[in-house]
C-alpha cells in the first residue's frame, strides 16, 4: 500500500461512496479548539475562522495528514441568528480554509449547517429555513462539493435542512445526534431515517451526542428501518470520541462531566479501530467523528481500513501498526507490548482512585 494524495481529478462523495469505497471524516473542531483556547464553550460558535484562522487550518491539515478526505467547513452555527453580522464572513472564510486544506489531497469540501434554537421555540419553517438558505447560498457561491446538515435532534428540522440543500443540485448527507431511543418528539431511528431518505438525502446517520457503541446501534436501526421501508442510502457515522454508555436520551450534554471534565472518557486508539472495523461491517462507507475525536482518531481509523482504501495515511509515518514501533524501546517489557493482541486485550486503567466507573445524567 502507498500513501495518500496525489494530483488528478478528485471523484464526488456519490461516485467514491457508490463504487464501494471507504470515506473517512474529519473528527472534533469545537471542543478541541476550546481546549486549544481559540472557541468559548456555551454557544460554541466558531470565531475562530476569522478570529484565528491559522489554527482552524492547522486543525484541518491535521486532520487531512491523519487520513480524512472530506474537510468540513467549520460552520457549526454559524448562521444569521447566532453570529448576527459576523456569520456570512464567517462561512465565507470557513469554505476558503477547507478548500485550501483540501487542494493539498484527495479530499472534498463539504459545507455544513446544523439545528436552529428557534426551532425549538417556534417551528417556524419559514424562518428556520430562511437560516439554512442563507448558509447555502455562501456554500453554493464557493462551489463546496457536497452538503451536510447535521446535529439534528427533531426529524422535522432535519426534513426541512435537506429539503433546503437539495435546491443546490448538489449531493446531501444529513445525520442527526440522536440515540437508539430515537428524536425528541419519539420517532425510531428507523423512521427518521425514512424521513431524511424520502426527503432527499442521499447519505444518512449519525453524529456527536454518543459514543461509538451507542451510535453503531443507532446506526443499524436506522439500517433496519430502510430495509424495511424498502430505500436505500449510504451511511455515514461520526461519534463522540468519548465514551458514553451511562447517557439519557440527551447524550452526554446530560452528563455532569460535559464539558470540560470529560477527558477519563476520551477512547483509546486501538477503541476507535475496533469502532471503525465495527462500521465498516455493518455497511458503513463514510466513518467519521465528531467532538472528542483527535487527529490520532482519525488516523486510527485510516489505519484500520487501510487494507481496504490501498493506502496508509501520511500520518502512519510516525507510527507502527498495533504498537510495532515498540519494537525499538531499550525495555523488554514495552518491548513486548508491541502486538496487535496486546492492545486489543488491554483494559486500561483511569488512574482515578476516588472516581465511579458511571455517572448519573442530570436528566
Amino acid at each position: 500500500m502507498v500513501p495518500a494524495g496525489g494530483p488528478g481529478a478528485k471523484k464526488s462523495i456519490l461516485e467514491r461512496l457508490n463504487s464501494g469505497e471507504v470515506v473517512v471524516g474529519d473528527g472534533s473542531f469545537l471542543i478541541t479548539l476550546e481546549k486549544r483556547g481559540y472557541v468559548k464553550a456555551g454557544l460554541w460558535t466558531p470565531e475562530a475562522v476569522v478570529e484565528h484562522p491559522n489554527a482552524v487550518h492547522q486543525l484541518h491539515m491535521e486532520f487531512l495528514r491523519a487520513g480524512s478526505n472530506v474537510m468540513q467547513t467549520f460552520t457549526f452555527s454559524a448562521n444569521e441568528e447566532n453570529m448576527e453580522s459576523k456569520w456570512e464572513d464567517v462561512n465565507a472564510t470557513a469554505c476558503d480554509l477547507a478548500r485550501e486544506v483540501a487542494s493539498k489531497g484527495d479530499a472534498l469540501v463539504a459545507g455544513g449547517i446544523c439545528q436552529t434554537s428557534i426551532y425549538k421555540h417556534s417551528k417556524d419553517e419559514a424562518r428556520v429555513k430562511k437560516l439554512f438558505r442563507l448558509q447555502l447560498e455562501v456554500f453554493a457561491r464557493k462551489n463546496v462539493d457536497f452538503l451536510i446538515a447535521e446535529y439534528f435532534e427533531h426529524a422535522e428540522e432535519a426534513v426541512w435542512a435537506v429539503e433546503v440543500l437539495k435546491e443546490s443540485g448538489k449531493p446531501v448527507a444529513a445525520t442527526m445526534c440522536i440515540g437508539p431511543e430515537g428524536d425528541e418528539c419519539n420517532l425510531t431511528p428507523g423512521e427518521c431515517a425514512v424521513k431524511l431518505v424520502k426527503a432527499g438525502a442521499s447519505i444518512i446517520g449519525v453524529n456527536c451526542r454518543f459514543g461509538p457503541t451507542t451510535s453503531l446501534k443507532t446506526i443499524k436501526l436506522m439500517k433496519e428501518g430502510l430495509q424495511a421501508a424498502g430505500l436505500k442510502a449510504h451511511l455515514m457515522v461520526q461519534s463522540l470520541g468519548f465514551h458514553t454508555p451511562d447517557c439519557g436520551k440527551g447524550g452526554f450534554l446530560d452528563l455532569p462531566e460535559y464539558p470540560f471534565g470529560l477527558e477519563p472518557r476520551v477512547a483509546t486508539r486501538w477503541d476507535i479501530q475496533k469502532y471503525a472495523r465495527e462500521a465498516y461491517n455493518l455497511g458503513v462507507r463514510y466513518i467519521g467523528g465528531c467532538c472528542g475525536f483527535e487527529p490520532y482518531h482519525i488516523r486510527a481509523i485510516a489505519e484500520e481500513l487501510a487494507p481496504e482504501r490501498g493506502f496508509w495515511p501520511p500520518a502512519s509515518d510516525k507510527h507502527g501498526s498495533w504498537g510495532s514501533g515498540l519494537n525499538m524501546h531499550t525495555k523488554p517489557w514495552i518491548r513486548a507490548r508491541a502486538t496487535r493482541e496486546y492492545w486489543e486485550n488491554l483494559l486500561p486503567a483511569s488512574g482515578r482512585p476516588f472516581c465511579p466507573s458511571m455517572s448519573k445524567p442530570d436528566i
